[in-house]
């Protein structure tokens, strides 16, 4: 068994299981090391002149009810106790998964996706093992070990000391190796973790490995990262094997002393009283005793694998869940019916929590309910950093960005991004349906359907999906891989659009399709979102050339704010974005 505030819990929520296990577990050793005597008594009874078939009889229907009694209490704790593991399991990991979603992005910046799905896989099973698994090895050598020297002390001190003393050094032995184990446990965990995200990066990006011809360059990269990975569990199992062919040795030796010993004892006693003889019937029973004890003495090694595994397991599950939830809701909060559409940001300077130097500074504008709003700029001006913090994915000082003249750090979170549709650069979508991928965002009624219809036409995606042998029902790959590049932004847009919110943010989402298609979407846009803010990031002048005004952004600050005639006219930056972008046009229409 193990503890800590994590398990604590779930100990008292399923106490009753466990505690009805136990008991039954109890029964069950009790009983099992009452078929030793009988066989013994059984065994000397057969020896006698005067035993009758009714008297053997008796001996063997009383063994039969004895074992029927173990099969069902075996059935039983099993179900109790391993039932109540399970349930342990099951809590432990939703929690881990409730917690992990609320953590920030700092977190997940800092931490890579195979490595945090060891937690949830080899650490969550080793809990589970220590908790339920454990706990019967620890009655077992605790119990079923006692009450076993009990009936082998009441046969013979001497024979029972020669069999127990050996505990002494198993006992000395197991203190020693479980601190080598837990340690060596923890690092083989750290190289799965490194396995893991080697991994799931390679399988994700194996376009890319193949477009490079990298093939046999990640091979060999996985093979060190696996033959890492090997070298750190063998070193574990090495130590493990150590313990358990410790404790087989002893016990095999003890038992080669309990017969020799015990075969003096049957032989010199043969002529003594009854009540003082040393039967052929005792040794019998001790044996058995003996074999039934044996159990327990390598429940005793195995508890300290166990839990060693199982607590080192714990200490990293606690890591995960002690991890503090950054980006949350702080105690002043205002409340109101809906957000309308108005963002204000005033003198906002922002810095990453892991950077050294801002990566926004003074930045001031406005947008108005219903504006259609773009933002420009060059890669790694600060475009993405700025509706970032519209999200609220990360924390800023109060007073620097408002919602309807409304502090946005004085919102409810889960406020703010529900009246915000975003579609990111990357488009991310499920390994699932098309239907339920656009309908990510939205309540399922009775007619959700016809809303996905609708907002995969404005998108300008419903022809490509109908086309698809199974139309909405089409189940794309991982990350949308099965779909091209375009329909992938274009799904996204549906995704975002769908949900109808009031403010609407494409983060340069319509770079992956062809000219006359973005015009179609922005065309749709503004047919639907009229009184509803929406706001481009783009690359391409094109797509942000009839919005309601244009926001410059350079090296983190805002450079100029205007319509796409106004900049036209005073800024030098934007004059040279249309230019090169207009020769870029004209190069590609003549090739």
């Amino acid at each position: 068994m193990i503890f800590g505030k994590t398990i604590n819990k779930y100990y008292k929520k399923y106490f009753h299981m466990f505690a009805l296990g136990l008991v039954t577990l109890i029964i069950v050793d009790y009983v099992q090391l009452e078929i030793p005597n009988y066989i013994g008594a059984l065994i000397d009874e057969l020896k006698l002149e005067s035993t009758d078939q009714a008297g053997i009889l008796e001996y063997i229907v009383d063994i039969s009810i004895f074992v029927i009694i173990i099969i069902v209490g075996r059935f039983a704790w099993r179900l109790l106790i391993f039932g109540a593991s399970r349930k342990v399991d099951y809590g432990i990991r939703n929690e881990m998964f409730a917690h992990a979603e609320q953590l920030d992005a700092e977190f997940y910046s800092n931490h890579k996706t195979g490595g945090l799905m060891a937690y949830f896989t080899n650490d969550l099973e080793s809990v589970r093992r220590a908790v339920g698994p454990g706990m019967i090895m620890l009655v077992d050598a605790l119990f079923l070990g006692g009450l076993a020297f009990y009936h082998m002390f009441t046969l013979d001190v001497m024979l029972t000391l020669f069999a127990g003393i050996p505990l002494l050094f198993i006992a000395f032995f197991g203190a020693v190796m479980g601190k080598k184990l837990r340690n060596k446990f923890k690092e083989a965990q750290h190289a799965f973790e490194d396995l893991s995200d080697f991994t799931n990066e390679n399988l994700s990006g194996v376009g890319v490995v193949k477009a490079f011809v990298k093939e046999r360059t990640e091979i060999n990269e996985f093979l060190k990262a696996n033959q890492h990975a090997k070298d750190k569990n063998i070193d574990f199992v090495r130590i493990q094997a150590k313990l358990q062919v410790t404790i087989t040795v002893i016990v095999s030796t003890v038992f080669v002393v309990i017969l020799g010993y015990g075969g003096y004892l049957v032989s010199s006693t043969s002529g003594l009283p009854a009540d003082e003889q040393f039967t052929i019937g005792n040794l019998s029973t001790f044996i058995l005793l003996f074999n039934a004890l044996v159990w327990p003495m390598r429940a005793l090694g195995m508890i300290i694998n166990v839990r060693s595994r199982g607590k080192g397991s714990l200490q990293r599950i606690d890591y995960i869940l002690n991890q503090e939830v950054g980006v949350k809701d702080g105690q002043d909060l205002t409340k109101v019916d809906e957000i309308k559409g108005n963002i204000t940001f005033k003198n906002l300077t922002f810095q990453y929590p892991d950077a050294n130097e801002p990566v926004l500074e003074d930045i001031n504008f406005t947008i108005k309910q219903g504006e259609m709003v773009g933002v420009l700029g060059k890669t790694g001006s600060g475009k993405t950093s700025i509706l970032d913090l519209l999200l609220r994915v990360y924390n800023i000082d109060p007073g620097q960005v408002f919602l309807d003249d409304i502090d946005i750090m004085k919102l409810p979170i889960k406020q703010v991004r529900n009246s915000i549709g975003y579609v990111p650069q990357d488009g991310f979508l499920f390994s699932d349906s098309i239907s339920n991928n656009i309908a990510f965002g939205c309540r399922r009624d009775e007619e959700y359907f016809l809303q996905i219809q609708e907002a995969a036409k404005l998108s300008d995606v419903h022809d490509n999906i109908t086309d698809f042998k199974h139309g909405y029902d089409t189940v794309i790959g991982e990350r949308g891989v099965t779909l091209s590049g375009g329909q992938k932004q274009r799904v996204s847009i549906a995704r975002a659009l769908i949900k109808n919110p009031p403010i609407l943010i494409l983060d340069d989402s319509v770079s992956a399709v062809d000219t006359k298609t973005e015009e179609t979407i922005l065309s749709n846009l503004r047919s639907v979102r009229q009184n509803k803010t929406t706001i481009l990031i783009a690359h391409r002048i094109s797509t942000i050339k009839d919005a309601d005004k244009i926001i410059l952004v350079e090296d983190g600050k805002v450079i100029d704010v205007g319509t796409h005639k106004e900049l036209q006219e005073r800024s030098e930056f934007y004059r040279d974005l249309v230019y090169r972008q207009r020769l870029e046009d004209e190069i590609e229409v003549s090739s």
